[in-house]
C-alpha cells in the first residue's frame, strides 16, 4: 500500500458514509455535495473492491466489509486529528483544549477529580473526557490506546507501552458495619465460606489472580463494573469486597460498610497513566504527562491509605 497515493480526505468521506449509511446525509455532515460525496464513495468502492454500502429496499446497509470498516475508520480517524493536532509548543494558560482518558470509576474518583481540580485554575481552557475502559483494551491495547491521550490502570494488566507513574494504593476489605460474623478481622476461611461482590472487568486481574494462587476461589453473588458500587451492595448483607484503600476512604462515609485489613500479605497497585508513543513529542501531551505526575506525586505525599 503507497500511502503517498491515497487521498486522506477519503477518510473523512468514507467515516461519514459508514456512519450515516446515507449519500446526502454524508455530504451534509462533511460540507460536501451530493455528487461530491457519490464521487467519493465511487472512488472508495474501487479502492477496496466492495460496494461497502448495499442497497435493501429503500435504504443502504453496510456490507460486511463497510461493518469492519466502521470501528477501523473511526479509529483512524481520531489518530489523524490527533497527529496533525500536534504541537511544537504548548502555553496551558493560553490553550483550549480537549483531553480524552480511559478509566475506570476507581481512577476518576480518585486521581481524575484531582487532576481536574489542579488544572482548573492553571489551565481554564482545558477539558477532560472520561471513558470508561473498554474490554479490549488487553487485546488490542495499541488501538485503544492510538484513539486516546492516555490510559489510567495499574500495572499488571498490560505491558510494553510507555507509562508515566502516578501513585501507590493497597487493597482492603469492605463489610457491612453489622456484619453478623465479622468484627474487626477476616481470615481465608470468611473469604472463601463468605458471598463476594466483585468488579467484574479485567483491572482487577492481579488481585484476583493473587486469590488463585493462594487457593481461594470467591464465592461470587454480585458482579458489577463500578467500583464505587460496591459499599452499597456490601451494606446490610453478609457480603465482602475488595476495593483499593484509596476509594475505601472516599466512599466508607457514604454506606453502613467498615474495611478491613486482608488475611494476607496482598499486592500493593501502582497506578500510571500509559500512552502511545505516537504523542511521545507532542509539547500538548507532555505537559499532560508533567500534570499527570505532580499530581501523583501529591497523591502519594497525602497521608498514608
Amino acid at each position: 500500500m503507497n500511502l503517498a497515493r491515497l487521498d486522506l480526505n477519503l477518510v473523512v468521506a468514507l467515516r461519514a458514509l459508514l456512519e450515516e449509511r446515507n449519500v446526502t446525509r454524508a455530504g451534509q455532515r462533511v460540507g460536501l455535495s451530493q455528487p461530491a460525496m457519490s464521487a467519493s464513495l465511487a472512488r472508495l468502492r474501487r479502492h477496496f473492491g466492495d460496494d461497502l454500502l448495499a442497497r435493501v429496499g429503500g435504504h443502504y446497509e453496510l456490507t460486511a466489509l463497510g461493518q469492519v470498516l466502521l470501528d477501523r475508520t473511526s479509529t483512524a480517524y481520531d489518530v489523524l486529528e490527533r497527529l496533525f493536532a500536534s504541537q511544537a509548543d504548548f502555553d496551558p494558560a493560553k490553550e483550549s483544549r480537549e483531553f480524552r482518558l480511559i478509566a475506570s470509576d476507581y481512577a476518576v474518583a480518585v486521581f481524575g477529580a484531582e487532576l481536574a481540580r489542579a488544572v482548573h485554575e492553571e489551565a481554564p481552557g482545558i477539558r477532560f473526557r472520561f471513558s470508561q475502559t473498554p474490554t479490549t483494551v488487553v487485546d488490542d491495547t495499541a488501538t485503544v490506546l492510538s484513539a486516546t491521550d492516555g490510559l489510567l490502570m495499574p500495572h499488571g494488566v498490560i505491558s510494553d507501552f510507555p507509562a508515566t507513574e502516578l501513585y501507590d494504593d493497597r487493597w482492603l476489605f469492605l463489610v457491612a458495619d453489622d456484619h453478623p460474623s465479622i468484627d474487626d478481622r477476616l481470615t481465608r476461611h470468611d473469604l472463601a465460606r463468605l458471598p463476594w461482590v466483585i468488579y467484574q472487568r479485567t483491572y482487577d486481574a492481579p488481585a484476583v489472580r493473587q486469590l488463585g494462587m493462594l487457593g481461594i476461589e470467591p464465592r461470587v453473588e454480585v458482579s458489577v463494573d463500578s467500583f464505587q458500587l460496591l459499599p452499597l451492595l456490601v451494606a446490610g448483607t453478609r457480603r465482602i469486597a475488595l476495593v483499593q484503600a484509596r476509594l475505601a476512604r472516599l466512599v466508607e462515609p457514604l454506606a453502613a460498610v467498615r474495611v478491613v485489613e486482608p488475611p494476607y500479605e496482598a499486592i500493593p497497585l501502582r497506578e500510571a497513566l500509559w500512552w502511545h508513543p505516537v504523542h511521545t513529542h507532542d509539547a500538548a501531551h507532555i505537559w499532560l504527562r508533567e500534570t499527570a505526575a505532580r499530581v501523583g506525586r501529591r497523591l502519594a505525599d497525602a497521608p498514608g491509605t
